[in-house]
């Protein structure tokens, strides 16, 4: 902070899906000022009230969305503690280092800074980096992960959905030592359409999409987990015709001499004190219903001989992103884990 106050936030792509869930939530934040929403200076949304965009938000969040040109004026910015960037990957990577520059500290949800990797840029999102020197200081925002780095972090760079309910399932078994050293887990996830954004398309129409893959073998994402795990990973991405949420299932390979109660210590080790990662009883597995609108990842595990296949769950909007944002902003400032995201729901 830049001095002893009350944190004070701004929003830059506030007009999309993610951007709301996050307005809602630091709306409601007892340490935060929500001071601005933003979109692009060329958005057809500009100068409109969020509410407007957004009828649950009447009365909730009643901010106009303010034109964000290109170029910054750091000192109409001087005065804000926290960025969060809600917007296209090279758009992140043109903002990001501006707001750094004005003494901001940045919560990215794109994958502008996810990866120490210049390369993987121009091969899966299509544009040269430019900026080396963040990617290695950024620090990847899995919340239950990297709460240290977090806490002394300036670019914090939060996962993507798909990631973030894989990597919640992979790396307590991968810490742990019980994959089996020639494993590649097999990850087969499909997300609700609210994952390709409020833009619509054809092939992300709810009327036109029936459960089908995408991105297969070609996903941004699959190099994420890899590099974040530290083992290749086969990621097959599918789209569901349903609104929001992410269900994975995992195959692995376990050491010929994991047992079940490895995996379940595994787990509990990782996760008994993290209020966002549900464990479920045994025999009752994560769905979809039960984590829409809720800020929780739910997991659990069949073991099959060495064969272990584990579902997780996630809401794609929110553990996948807005209020795993607020987690990052919670742990960064030094605020209670859970505040603004246990009690009451999101839009």
């Amino acid at each position: 902070m830049k001095e002893n106050h009350q944190i004070k936030a701004v929003i830059v792509g506030a007009s999309g899906y993610t951007g709301a869930e996050l307005a809602v939530m630091l709306q409601r934040h007892p340490q935060v000022e929500l001071c601005g929403l933003y979109v692009s200076e060329n958005s057809a949304d500009a100068h409109k009230l969020i509410s407007s965009l957004y009828g649950q938000l009447q009365g909730v969040v009643e901010l106009p969305l303010q034109p964000l040109p290109s170029i910054i004026d750091g000192e109409q910015f001087a005065s804000i503690d926290a960025v969060f960037l809600a917007t296209a990957h090279q758009v992140s990577h043109d903002l990001a280092p501006q707001f750094l520059k004005a003494n901001c500290q940045v919560f990215d949800l794109s994958g502008a800074f996810r990866v120490n990797e210049p390369s993987l840029y121009t091969d899966f999102y299509g544009f040269e980096h430019q900026f080396p020197e963040l990617l290695k200081s950024a620090v990847y925002g899995l919340a239950e992960w990297a709460a240290e780095d977090v806490k002394k972090a300036d670019l914090i760079a939060l996962p993507g959905c798909f990631p973030t309910v894989s990597l919640s399932a992979l790396k307590p078994l991968q810490g742990a030592g019980l994959l089996a050293d020639d494993c590649t887990p097999i990850i087969d996830a499909t997300s609700g359409v609210s994952g390709a954004g409020r833009k619509a398309s054809l092939t992300s129409s709810f009327c036109q999409v029936s459960l089908n893959p995408y991105g297969v073998g070609t996903h941004r994402h699959q190099p994420e987990i890899s590099a974040q795990l530290g083992r290749n990973v086969i990621f097959t991405p599918h789209l569901g015709n349903f609104p929001r949420g992410i269900l994975a299932t995992i195959h692995v390979d376990l050491k010929p001499s994991v047992t079940s109660a490895d995996v379940a210590a595994a787990y509990q080790q990782c996760y008994q004190e993290q209020p966002f990662v549900r464990l479920l009883p045994e025999g009752v597995w994560p769905a979809i219903r039960n984590v829409a609108h809720t800020p929780f990842v739910d997991l659990n595990w069949s073991m099959q001989g060495q064969h272990l296949i584990i579902f997780s769950a996630e809401d794609n909007l929110l553990k996948g992103a807005a209020s795993q944002g607020i987690q990052c902003l919670n742990l960064r400032y030094g605020f209670e884990p859970t505040e603004a995201l246990i009690g009451s729901h999101a839009c």
